[in-house]
């Protein structure tokens, strides 16, 4: 493998697909470093940034569920995370407790209770964030219709953006090595979910079953260190990766109201 900081080419098939440690991927938990750290650290509001750009969606969807429209949600949002990245709503975190996720919910109910007035001042385009809200709400008409309550709503989206970014990186490691075709014959394989019989889809990547399930094995690895780098990046303590890896498994499966 390769040690020069350029990570090693994902070949699946040769066993030599990259197997770096949450760790090595993550020497600084990010949000412990965004909570601790002064505001000019370096590194910090890339951090923040970061986390904001991935974990933007949940907010919104929580704020259009607890009664605003689409133009009051999406002034709300701005208004919330404008003051977030602008260090505001940071003195509230607390580094040696709490997830992102919980700091970030408690603090946009906060926010909540006395922003609308004040929101009109930041209408959409009077400060630059690092995501757009241009599709917030026609995703936020493909949510499910039942009666699902702000929170879980929240939960639900959160897990889901957690899943989609892991999968987002998994895909840019692929697409820096010109492996992309790769990547999309595998990833059905990912949950273990695809009728694609491995004697069938070997032929057709002109290697051998054995070696397919390896690759299949070590891509599914690879998934799995990223999805708890992802996690990590997110808690104050390494300590708290698997309750909440447990916590993304239930957002992601508990049953919809009505059913």
């Amino acid at each position: 493998m390769a040690h020069s900081g350029e990570p090693a080419s994902p070949t699946l098939y040769s066993g030599t697909m990259l197997t770096v440690s949450p760790d090595a991927a993550f020497p600084e938990t990010r949000w412990t470093m965004i909570v601790a750290a002064g505001k000019k650290t370096p590194g910090r509001d890339d951090a923040l940034n970061a986390l904001c750009q991935t974990y933007w969606y949940p907010v919104y969807a929580y704020i259009r569920r607890k009664g605003h429209d689409a133009d009051q949600a999406s002034d709300l949002t701005q208004d919330f995370f404008v003051r977030l990245l602008t260090g505001s709503l940071l003195e509230r975190a607390d580094p040696e407790k709490g997830r992102f996720r919980g700091f970030l919910l408690n603090a946009v109910r906060f926010s909540l209770s006395y922003a609308y007035d004040r929101a009109t001042a930041l209408r959409r385009g009077g400060a630059e964030l690092p995501f757009s809200l241009d599709d917030a709400e026609t995703r936020y008409l493909r949510e499910p219709s039942h009666d699902e309550t702000p929170e879980r709503i929240f939960e639900r989206r959160w897990a889901r953006a957690v899943l989609d970014h892991v999968v987002q990186s998994l895909r840019e490691e692929f697409v820096r090595h010109g492996r992309l075709d790769d990547f999309h014959q595998l990833k059905v394989y990912l949950v273990g979910q695809s009728e694609v019989p491995y004697a069938e889809l070997a032929p057709k990547l002109g290697i051998t079953e054995s070696a397919l399930k390896s690759g299949i094995h070590r891509f599914r690895k690879r998934y799995r260190d990223l999805l708890r780098a992802e996690v990590a990046a997110t808690v104050s303590d390494p300590s708290e990766v698997d309750a909440e890896l447990r916590f993304l498994l239930q957002a992601m499966t508990v049953k919809r109201a009505g059913q």
